[in-house]
């Protein structure tokens, strides 16, 4: 490496000894985690809507809208790392705030300006708009998401508490996930559906995103993150680096694959509930149990992570949410009373066993999601350690990279299937699904994530950078 490729900074900047006993306080680690809120708003209500709303509102068909999710996700493989290398060079003389700040702002314009397309009169223009309009929206997320990611390797070198600091932002995200799953499609139903009702919802939606988004930047102004030097590396190095460095390149590959998995559930999501189980209000009481359960059982699986270790941790989270997610196969529409309940109503069997599959499922996809990140701080901090150069927005930026492929690659694999097995793309609202349609749909939520799961778990299995290793590391 040469001088001249290095600005000089202190080295690693050690937090006092009082300070790291005290640790971090809560307000900050709270302050941190409410940005995950817009962030995961902006993640998953396109991820769950837009295939719907090309196929079903704008008659895009849906091997052709897979395609137009794709392309602007592929965008961002280049964009991410980017990003993140640009933010640590800038970061001793700009701060993350800056990046912070401007994708805030302009992830919620262009999240609203997605849902709110001109009336084409081609379904291919529509297609082209959401491919011109979701690739300006990835790149001004990527200026929140890449440096947000990068910051919670450097709010701590205390190994557990970055456990902790990331617990705090799977609290968020599962209110993220409970609007951006949970209440997305009813929100167009309550302004009247249609084009008006998508606007409306995207409306709402991109304040809450900036609103939340904003609040990290203004909570953290003052925060002082961790300081190293800064190196100039290129785009092409980046990914070499990371190709090269085991830990990263396992972790990095698993986390791919888990997250295509989800990719592939993500996106039929609403289609299970109109089309397979015929009932989109248990759609609402299922990520209610769902975020319930994540919030739930953080001190249990940080305890865990101490106990047994954060690997180990991620193997039962991810195993059990596997078994539960691969049982959606089985999901039936169904109208007899199992149950009579105060306030709610009758409940019927196949809603019953929805919400019992929620109860399960909130828990585990919390345990294997946190140790995921847990790790990622982890695999950043050993590097830091050795080589004292600040790379937590490379790596930061090649980790949501590899998760923004994986959500675009998902929709691309989802719509072959929904093709492959006849489903009907329609204009205006849903239109008749045959039974084939119907299975290829649970196919998507239940038997892909499984098999991407699988794969997954194989490369974990290889990943050993520990407390220990990483604790008896310094630079030379």
């Amino acid at each position: 490496m040469s001088s001249g490729s290095v600005q000089a900074i202190d080295a690693v900047s050690v937090p006092d000894e009082d300070a790291a006993k005290a640790g971090l306080p809560v307000s900050i680690m709270a302050w941190y985690g409410a940005g995950q809120v817009g962030g995961q708003i902006f993640r998953d209500a396109p991820a769950t809507l837009l295939p719907i709303f090309l196929t079903t509102m704008l008659g895009v068909p849906a091997w052709i809208a897979g395609i137009s999710i794709l392309l602007p996700k592929l965008w961002v493989i280049f964009c991410d790392p980017l990003m993140g290398a640009f933010s640590d060079r800038k970061k001793a003389s700009w701060g993350r705030m800056p990046f912070l700040f401007a994708g805030a702002i302009l992830t919620a314009l262009c999240f609203f300006l997605l849902f709110s397309p001109p009336a084409f009169p081609a379904f291919w223009m529509s297609a082209v708009y959401n491919t011109v309009m979701f690739t300006i929206a990835s790149t001004a997320f990527s200026l929140f998401s890449v440096p947000y990611l990068a910051m919670a390797a450097e709010m701590s070198e205390n190994y557990h508490e970055r456990t902790k600091i990331i617990s705090f932002r799977l609290v968020f995200q599962s209110v993220g996930v409970l609007v951006g799953v949970g209440f997305v499609q009813p929100l167009v139903q309550w302004f009247g559906g249609g084009p008006y009702g998508y606007r409306m919802m995207a409306a709402v939606l991109g304040a809450l995103c900036l609103v939340t988004m904003m609040a990290t930047v203004i909570g953290m102004r003052r925060f002082r993150l961790i300081q190293t030097a800064s190196e100039h590396i290129s785009i092409f190095a980046q990914f070499r680096m990371a190709a090269r460095y085991k830990w990263f390149a396992l972790l990095g590959g698993a986390h791919f694959l888990q997250q295509l998995g989800q990719a592939c559930n993500y996106t039929v999501v609403g289609l299970v509930f109109i089309y397979a189980i015929k009932d989109v209000t248990l759609l609402i009481p299922l990520v209610l149990v769902m975020t319930a359960g994540v919030m739930a059982s953080q001190p249990a699986w940080l305890w865990l992570a101490r106990r047994v270790g954060k690997r180990k941790t991620y193997f039962v989270g991810l195993i059990v949410w596997l078994l539960t997610t691969l049982s959606w196969v089985l999901v039936r529409p169904s109208d007899d009373v199992l149950i009579d309940l105060p306030l709610i109503g009758a409940v019927s069997t196949q809603g019953a066993l929805v919400v019992l599959r929620g109860v399960l499922l909130g828990p585990f996809n919390a345990a294997f999601v946190l140790m995921s990140y847990s790790l990622l701080t982890d695999t950043i901090e050993y590097d830091r350690r050795r080589f004292g150069i600040a790379r937590e927005g490379a790596f930061s930026g090649i980790f949501s990279a590899l998760e923004k492929l994986a959500f675009a690659v998902g929709p691309a694999v989802a719509g072959v299937v929904l093709s492959l097995t006849g489903f009907a793309e329609s204009k205006g609202g849903g239109g008749a699904q045959t039974p084939e349609a119907v299975r290829g749909i649970l196919l998507n939520f239940g038997v892909m994530p499984a098999i991407f799961g699988v794969g997954a778990l194989i490369l974990l299995w290889f990943y050993k950078l520990d407390e220990r290793t990483i604790s008896g590391t310094r630079a030379a």
